[in-house]
């Protein structure tokens, strides 16, 4: 048996399956731990893997190979990933941030390790990428990337059919590339001020805004002047990532996933395509966004796809 494990700045969760072939089961999610030491993750994950192996009636003892999608950066330690999720500790960026602990990384991988046979730890947005390829809107793409708009900005790039990874796992932290250097109120998780993800990922909209994400795109849907213009400068923000991305990388296709693009999928999709086209059409001309394919469920499936 298998464990999958999806790690956010927000939430994580852990489904089990037989097998790639056969469905998910016995998903369990809550939010993400940060109080406590920094093995903190690692015990979260091990007791709702047994929560999960409880409900479905299946001895904890047989799960032998564990497949987790996590936020990143990560570090290597001792040949073993550790988080330096700027969305999950703390000490990066330290107080202002508001984040409970001052964790510099997060245990994940040896704990594991400890218990399980095989343990596979990758980026969320490079694990999305690979089940994008295998089962949604990326079958047949070589040249493309998995980008996820949610708690934070996260990518997984693929160029000439390979998967790009870095030397600790870390390609594609595209979120943390910098778009600003005027705006004081844009602290990302991460120390820097006027990244991409201090920008416009869900939590820094609610910190620059003062409402949820939820709201404001629910206030633009509807056609609320200020709303409408707070929710286009974000997208151009966001757009000019995806502009960087093609532009650098040649790329055929996008796929979009994460909690603040996929729940509001249908007004924003036209408007980041809308950054995009027209824009030097010898680099841009062909290449399309889409929603990901295995809609909220990708990183579920992420972590499933690491297994094989």
């Amino acid at each position: 048996m298998r464990a999958c494990v999806d790690i956010g700045g927000t939430k994580i969760a852990v489904s089990l399956s037989a097998d790639s072939h056969t469905p998910l089961v016995g998903r369990r999610s809550e939010p993400t731990a940060k109080t406590g030491g920094n093995d903190a993750v690692a015990l979260q994950i091990l007791r709702l893997i047994d929560e999960a192996c409880a409900e479905q009636n299946i001895a904890s003892a047989s799960i032998d190979r564990v497949g987790i999608s996590s936020a990143g950066p990560f570090e290597i330690r001792d040949g073993m990933v550790e988080l330096a999720s700027p969305n999950i500790c703390g000490g990066i960026a330290g107080p202002a941030r508001g984040l409970p602990n001052q964790w510099m990384t997060a245990l994940i991988e040896a704990p594991l390790k400890r218990r399980f046979a095989h343990v596979r730890v990758e980026n969320d947005a490079v694990a999305a990428l690979e089940a994008e390829r295998r089962w949604g809107a990326l079958q047949g793409a070589d040249h493309c990337a998995y980008v996820t708009w949610s708690t934070g900005v996260g990518v997984g790039l693929c160029v000439d059919g390979h998967v790009l990874r870095g030397k600790n796992g870390n390609a594609g932290h595209a979120g943390h590339s910098f778009v600003s250097d005027d705006d004081n109120q844009a602290l990302c998780g991460c120390g820097n001020f006027g990244d991409v993800e201090g920008l416009v990922a869900g939590n820094a909209i609610a910190r620059r805004f003062g409402e949820p994400a939820a709201d404001l795109f629910a206030d633009a849907a509807r056609g609320e002047a200020k709303a409408l213009a707070t929710t286009d400068a974000l997208c151009r923000v966001m757009g000019r990532m995806l502009f960087n991305l093609v532009a650098t990388l040649d790329l055929q296709r996008i796929s979009l996933g994460g909690s603040v693009f996929w729940n509001n999928r249908d007004f924003l999709l036209p408007r980041l395509q809308a950054q995009i086209d027209g824009k030097l059409a010898a680099l841009t001309r062909g290449a399309v966004l889409v929603a990901a394919g295995l809609g909220d469920r990708v990183g579920d499936y992420g972590a499933m796809a690491l297994l094989d």
